[in-house]
């Protein structure tokens, strides 16, 4: 037998104990540019469906068509996916928000498109709702761990200050309202609505996801909170 013989065979035992395949470099996942992103957004689905318990490692990895190990490179563990997502989703609503261009709206203008945005996005991505209900069962123990949420809060709030500093500036707003307390009322009565809205269509015998009812409430949280900051 000569030395190539030799050579090749032991090729062939060497693929055949490694499935098959031609062996790869250990160390640095092989991935694009992509990889990262598509397991991010499996993990919001995943999450959404299933919770943090319910989410496992290779549900996620199969949803993202990926495998573990890139996902233990690119976040660590399953704890810091899940506080990437919900960075993911407040990040999300946050530039979707910078969208409206409200810096040159009437103040009672800009002030509706808000109470409208914060409706409309929580209907949109129900996802966020869901998540978000199962962060609080955690008594937001993961979202505390979080280095940039306070930076995300931060333009929404600041926007909604830029909007009431305008309409006190105006004379339609009186003044002494903590921006906060608007932002939060906002953000409160389009959240229970949507996070609730099974239970309270059961309870209450109507269809409150009918389009009637939306935009009656849309309209009525609108009118609350102007009724709130109104001269």
């Amino acid at each position: 037998m000569s030395t190539e013989d030799v050579t090749s065979g032991t090729r062939r035992r060497r693929v055949a104990r490694s499935g098959g395949a031609s062996p790869r470099r250990r160390g640095r996942p092989h991935g694009n540019g992509n990889t990262r992103d598509s397991i991010l957004a499996a993990a919001v689905r995943v999450f959404a469906e299933r919770g943090l318990s319910g989410g496992r490692i290779n549900l996620i990895s199969r949803a993202a068509r990926s495998n573990d190990r890139m996902i233990y490179y690119y976040f660590g563990s399953k704890e810091k996916l899940f506080i990437q997502v919900l960075e993911k989703i407040y990040r999300d609503m946050t530039a979707a928000e910078s969208e409206l261009k409200l810096e040159s709206a009437d103040p009672v203008r800009a002030l509706e498109q808000i109470v409208a945005f914060t409706m409309n996005h929580y209907l949109a991505h129900p996802e966020m709702v869901t998540l978000l209900n199962n962060e609080n069962l955690h008594k937001g123990k993961h979202v505390s761990k979080s280095k940039t949420m306070k930076d995300l809060s931060s333009p929404a709030l600041d926007l909604m200050e830029r909007v009431y500093r305008r309409g006190v500036e105006q004379g339609v707003f009186r003044a002494g309202v903590p921006p906060l307390h608007i932002y939060l009322s906002i953000l409160a009565l389009n959240y229970f609505y949507v996070s609730n809205r099974y239970t309270l269509s059961a309870f209450l015998g109507l269809d409150l996801m009918g389009e009637d009812n939306l935009t009656a409430w849309r309209s009525w949280v609108a009118d609350m909170v102007l009724r709130g900051v109104r001269t």
